[in-house]
């Protein structure tokens, strides 16, 4: 027996109302669409999707990285997110990339290797481009979800699955392509319903099932208008469908049909049947049975909450500069110093991990990493420390409207955690009004910065919220 035994989401802080896309170019859509931070992309939002799972991964021995937007052409990003997630050195890594249904295969690859007995973690993120003035820059959004798979304490057995497989020019970018491309929608909605119908009859025959025999539906559909005509041609009732939230976050590519599946579990009973069905270049279906082990289980932040708490006072323009869409003009300071190879290589655990160090005669904690103890000055007798999922509070700051920046102003932080250790670190996801002396901090992985093709990370610090931050 293999299943879910956890999961968890990551819906960006910001998010972009689509009228104003709208008063750019007249061409106005409903809602809104949440927006990547400029220090986020799809490697960050699937590390934070697989922290927010609620439950212990570092004992995982597979993870999947589903993406069709990762930072590389040629090196992958599923080493990087096991490293920041503090995973074993001998965990396996995969990058599954280059098709929207890369969530979904991971997924079933994943179940797969939980029968035999493999913890597998499964994170699927995108961060997908719309070209300004045409309609998928509208649709778009960014978003990730992570599932945690094994054959103990399961929320969600796996039933059955089934797959189809077929060639379609509907959406694709080629290696020189920076924003999605599309045929006619005609063609995409003709296949998308043929090969969906197809798979549907197939899995029917397969398990003696019917849409009828499933209490909750994940239809992960590339628009809002096929969400409901094939809601409708498979007949699924409003109280099954579950919500596509086109509206509210947008499509958010590999990671869509998991956070689809996210919100189902976020409301499941035990007892109940899970139907998932999801599209790219061909269909792969899932049914899913929730067992009395929901009750019990809790994601660090609820999807729920993640929808609810949010800024969407960010301009057009911001969104712009953030995907560097549109050049603007340096700020007149010293350029940020480029990352080296050796500094890199040095630094992966501390930068990449959040690993300091703390001292083994008076037990300080302190970062970075130190040869000499700021407290006692015992010297070389330092052991690794990790301050990730510490307590932390904002003892002081500063906000720097001068700092290179393409998000002014950049606000810096003297962050004190519980146990000991204190450190200067950015405040991202945040406006200067809301900073306050005392407030409690979460420390998320962010992309510093891009220099000659190279992602360089580290972990910032965010408000709290979902408490009494907000």
């Amino acid at each position: 027996m293999a299943g879910i035994t956890g999961y968890g989401a990551r819906i960006p802080y910001f998010r972009l109302e689509k009228k104003k896309i709208g008063e750019a170019w007249g061409t106005y859509g409903a809602g809104e669409k949440a927006v990547a931070n400029h220090d986020e992309d799809s490697v960050s939002l699937a590390v934070a999707a697989a922290v927010d799972c609620g439950k212990e991964t570092a004992d995982a021995d597979c993870l999947y990285l589903a993406t069709t937007t990762g930072p590389y052409g040629e090196k992958g990003s599923a080493s990087t997110a096991a490293m920041a997630l503090g995973l074993k050195k001998d965990v396996r890594t995969m990058d599954i990339t280059g098709s929207l249904k890369g969530g979904i295969s991971g997924l079933l690859s994943g179940l797969e290797q939980a029968e035999s007995g493999i913890k597998t973690l499964v994170a699927m993120s995108d961060c997908r481009l719309g070209a300004p003035q045409g309609p998928y820059e509208q649709v778009l959004g960014d978003g990730a979800a992570a599932f945690v798979l094994g054959n103990d304490d399961i929320i969600a057995e796996l039933e059955a699955s089934e797959s189809a497989n077929q060639e379609v020019m509907a959406y694709w970018r080629s290696s020189t392509d920076r924003f999605l491309q599309t045929g006619e929608d005609r063609f995409a909605s003709t296949k998308y319903v043929e090969i969906l119908m197809a798979a549907m009859g197939n899995f029917a025959k397969q398990t003696g099932a019917t849409i009828k025999d499933f209490d909750k539906v994940v239809l992960d559909a590339p628009s809002a208008k096929l969400h409901k005509l094939t809601a409708r041609m498979l007949k699924v009732s409003p109280e099954q469908l579950i919500e596509g939230m086109y509206d509210s976050i947008g499509h958010t590519g590999c990671a869509n049909v998991g956070l689809m599946l996210v919100s189902a579990l976020s409301n499941a009973e035990p007892g109940e049947r899970i139907l998932v069905a999801a599209f790219g270049e061909g269909c792969h279906i899932a049914a899913f049975k929730v067992t009395e082990k929901i009750v019990s289980f809790k994601p660090k932040r609820p999807l729920k909450e993640q929808l609810a708490n949010k800024d969407n006072s960010v301009r057009y323009t911001d969104y712009l500069k953030w995907r560097g869409i549109i050049e603007t003009e340096p700020p007149r300071r010293p350029a940020v110093p480029k990352p080296s190879q050796p500094a890199l290589y040095r630094g992966y655990d501390q930068n990449l991990g959040f690993i300091g160090s703390r001292c083994k005669k008076c037990g300080t904690p302190q970062f970075p990493k130190q040869r000499v103890c700021v407290h006692c000055q015992a010297k070389d007798e330092m052991e690794d420390y990790s301050f990730k999922n510490k307590t932390a509070r904002l003892a002081t700051y500063t906000v720097d409207y001068l700092a290179a920046s393409v998000a002014p102003p950049t606000v810096i932080g003297v962050v004190d955690f519980q146990g000991g250790g204190r450190m200067l670190a950015e405040v991202t996801d945040c406006r200067p009004e809301q900073m306050r002396i005392g407030m409690e901090l979460d420390f998320c992985f962010r992309r510093l910065q891009v220099a000659d093709g190279i992602s360089n990370y580290f972990w910032k610090a965010v408000p709290k919220r979902g408490g009494t931050n907000d």
